[in-house]
């Protein structure tokens, strides 16, 4: 029986997103189910910790605030965010506005039907809203995740999505090591090893950003999703 849904939010230099994200999460449908919303500041250096301070008594009964000293990366704030995490469903969000907490009714459905014990949401197998954007991200995107299927046998469409989900007993075994975006293909690779593991893909909206609205990820961190496909394949 699932009661309580945690809701995990790396956030690095945010500080123009996180009222509407944190507003759009609030008021989504997760099914009845009661949100714990752990946000994890990654050391930014403009106001986004500010901002959470005052969300925070606003939202105080919903809001897990946690901060690191240093700067360490998506991954270091998502082990962060599952030590602190009691629900029986985890749900990873980015705090830049390209997903929208609108589609959380489609990600948590395969797992609170008994079909599934982790979910990605797919921009490529979607129906909705797409923001068209960079050809080379696409195209690496799309060898990263056939590199992945072709080592964990999984037929993924996405494997880089922010949207994954995931029953807490699933993650909660899984001994994370990534610091920063080689974070995916980790997970992805350690999902694949669980026994009989269940993995379901549902399409999701997109609203990708462009540099200038301050995307971050770049060349350094696709080769290190490449390193880290190779690493949790084949060694670990």
């Amino acid at each position: 029986m699932f009661k309580k849904i945690s809701i995990l939010i790396p956030v690095y230099n945010e500080e123009n997103t996180l009222i509407p994200l944190l507003k759009k999460v609030i008021d989504s449908d997760v099914y009845k189910l009661k949100k714990e919303i752990i946000i994890i500041d990654d050391c930014s250096t403009d106001s986004s910790l500010l901002v959470l301070n005052k969300l925070k008594k606003q939202y105080e009964e919903q809001l897990v605030i946690n901060s690191h000293e240093t700067n360490k990366g998506k991954g270091a704030a998502l082990r962060t965010g599952l030590s602190l995490a009691t629900g029986e469903i985890i749900l990873i969000q980015d705090a830049d506005l390209e997903y929208d907490p609108k589609d959380y009714p489609k990600l948590l459905k395969p797992i609170l039907s008994g079909k599934a014990d982790v979910v990605y949401g797919s921009r490529f197998r979607s129906s909705e809203e797409v923001r068209v954007l960079y050809f080379w991200h696409r195209v690496a995107n799309g060898m990263l995740t056939l590199l992945s299927n072709m080592f964990t046998n999984l037929n993924l469409s996405d494997m880089e999505t922010c949207y994954k989900v995931f029953r807490s007993e699933v993650i909660k075994q899984i001994h994370l090591k990534e610091n920063r975006f080689g974070i995916e293909p980790e997970l992805t690779a350690k999902v694949a090893k669980i026994k009989n593991v269940r993995v379901f893909e549902v399409g999701i909206s997109y609203y990708g950003r462009t540099y200038e609205d301050g995307k971050k990820i770049g060349l350094r961190d696709a080769f290190r999703a490449l390193y880290s496909i190779i690493k949790y394949n084949c060694f670990r």
